[in-house]
């Protein structure tokens, strides 16, 4: 089996990893706040990264050497992670995942303050043309604009955040120690906000499995999309990743009989056609000859 069929089949988890994680969270929404959630899902994860880490043995990787890099990562994740539960449970998944696309325009601006990078003429050509897509997905106007639609793109830019300190820390931390502090960390985070009011809701016994399918799926998802970017370029996996938007559409129209709106499918479309090109070209270009 070549590299860019493994990439394919790693990708099929990626994208049952998120359905399922949405399904989940909407499932939790009534018993837990998105605190809460977090709180209990950062929890599990602890468990789970430590008992992976020991068996692949590699819990000799968790260091505290970039505690403070961790905690800003950490933050951004956190912040993007609770507008996501959010948002889920507030406007139809469609718009929801089609709005997440938008990552990589929200990375790309983050990476020029924080990690010097070039903006190029592309790279704005393709943020210009993602925004557009943005204002197709959303319409937004007084009779139609919606909160969840805001806390969705406001999640866009958290994990964007994630994803550029993420690769400050991958320069120096080993993916373990990553995953550990991520989990660590954001139980803290859930902690603090959960019992801010001074209650901290148990899930009810028949919210308990969903609470670990959220953790499970959310590691399984990433660690799918990692591995799948890792087999193949990003013009052949993001493709795919695309394929999540019909996916969450249908399971959105079969479980809670949401419509199927063009203007999602229209706009997730351009947003995605601003983002292909864009890897499309960064690929393909050539250094300079020295001299």
């Amino acid at each position: 089996m070549n590299d860019t069929l493994k990439a394919c089949l790693w990708m099929t988890g990626a994208i049952a990893s998120f359905t399922t994680m949405a399904v989940a969270g909407r499932a939790v929404s009534l018993d837990l706040d998105t605190f809460e959630i977090m709180l209990y899902r950062s929890l599990i994860g602890i468990v789970i990264v430590l008992s992976v880490a020991s068996l692949a043995g590699t819990r000799r990787h968790i260091s505290a050497n970039k505690l403070r890099l961790h905690a800003v990562r950490n933050l951004f994740h956190f912040a993007g992670q609770n507008l996501w539960f959010f948002s889920i449970t507030a406007i139809p998944l469609a718009q929801v995942f089609a709005l997440e696309f938008t990552l990589p325009f929200w990375a790309m601006a983050m990476s020029v303050v924080i990690l010097g990078e070039k903006l190029t003429p592309n790279r704005v050509l393709a943020a210009a043309v993602g925004f557009i897509g943005i204002l197709v997905v959303t319409r937004p106007s007084p009779e139609t604009v919606q909160f969840g639609q805001l806390t969705a793109a406001l999640a866009a830019i958290g994990f964007a955040g994630s994803a550029v300190f993420t690769r400050l820390l991958t320069r120096t931390e080993k993916i373990t120690s990553i995953l550990f502090w991520l989990t660590v960390m954001q139980a803290v985070f859930g902690l603090v906000c959960a019992g801010i009011d001074g209650a901290i809701a148990l899930p009810e016994p028949a919210s308990w499995p969903w609470v670990v399918v959220i953790a499970f799926a959310g590691l399984v998802a990433h660690f799918c999309l990692t591995t799948a970017l890792s087999l193949a370029p990003a013009t052949i996996v993001m493709p795919i990743d695309f394929a999540r938007l019909p996916v969450i559409a249908i399971v959105g129209m079969l479980l809670y009989a949401e419509a199927l709106d063009p203007f999602v499918f229209l706009g997730a479309l351009i947003i995605f056609a601003a983002n292909y090109a864009n890897i499309w070209y960064e690929t393909r270009r050539r250094p300079a000859p020295a001299g």
